[in-house]
């Protein structure tokens, strides 16, 4: 187990560009305002992007913990690390895998969270050696799925559905993003991107679909600059989406944490 942490919960897509860490940092905040306390990692080495959704300043850094371990910092009320709040987020991260992985376990590992009730993991894009790591490593409470409608974003969804299969992580539903576009200007809504794809891939694979939310100006502007949805809009129909999507991953793991064992009589 992490120390200070009760349950983690990866957020991962298989692929780049279906929204996975604007839905991971709006999850993390709907989460919290259902009373929790969460902390998010950012574990897209290469890319991190949390810095800058949770409004954090170019420059701020963690303090230390004494020997070789630092606080996260905090931001709308949670807890977050990133690889953002070490190096300068202009210097590309020029490692091979093992580096990589290193330093995440180091990100896991040093950092001293305060009594979360949820870590909410922002994962690369892909199926490689963070999430392997990860896997090995940390006992994950469960997987959220990110995807977008369209077959070729499904095709990835499913390698991360069962990359985590393979190591008896549950997958605990799918988040369609993007699913309809709503014009800023007139208010018109297309299924740009298909129709019904996070609800094939959730039938196929027997889990549920968590929530669809929109693509808008509005989502994008917002975590863009640091107030993300749930922050910016706390009554909006966004954020209602994300609210229900948290309290049904907290009904699962709690779902976990009360089953039984399995009792079998032999004749």
């Amino acid at each position: 187990m992490i120390e200070g942490v009760k349950h983690i919960v990866a957020v991962a897509s298989g692929k780049g560009g279906v929204g996975k860490s604007t839905v991971t940092v709006n999850l993390a905040l709907a989460m919290a305002a259902e009373g929790y306390r969460v902390g998010i990692l950012d574990a897209d080495i290469y890319g991190p992007s949390q810095a800058q959704m949770l409004g954090v300043g170019e420059g701020v850094r963690p303090q230390s913990a004494g020997e070789n371990r630092f606080k996260p910092l905090e931001a709308h009320g949670i807890q977050a690390m990133s690889m953002a709040f070490l190096v300068d987020i202009r210097e590309p991260m020029v490692w091979r895998g093992p580096m990589v992985a290193g330093a995440f376990q180091q990100m896991l590992n040093q950092t001293v969270w305060d009594d979360l009730d949820y870590l909410f993991i922002d994962m690369p894009p892909g199926t490689g050696d963070i999430q392997l790591t990860l896997a090995q490593k940390v006992p994950v409470d469960g997987a959220v799925i990110v995807t977008t409608p369209q077959d070729i974003a499904l095709l990835d969804a499913r390698k991360g559905i069962e990359m985590f299969r393979k190591v008896n992580v549950p997958v605990l539903g799918v988040v369609e993003n993007m699913s309809l576009h709503i014009c800023s200007n007139c208010g018109h809504s297309e299924p740009i991107f298909g129709e019904g794809g996070g609800e094939r891939i959730a039938h196929e694979y027997e889990t549920q679909v968590l929530g669809r939310l929109p693509l808008t100006l509005s989502i994008r502007e917002q975590v863009d600059g640091g107030r993300p949805t749930v922050v910016a809009q706390p009554d909006s129909e966004v954020t209602v989406t994300f609210r229900g999507m948290a309290r049904q991953v907290a009904e699962q793991i709690r779902g976990q944490d009360t089953e039984g064992p399995e009792i079998s009589f032999s004749e």
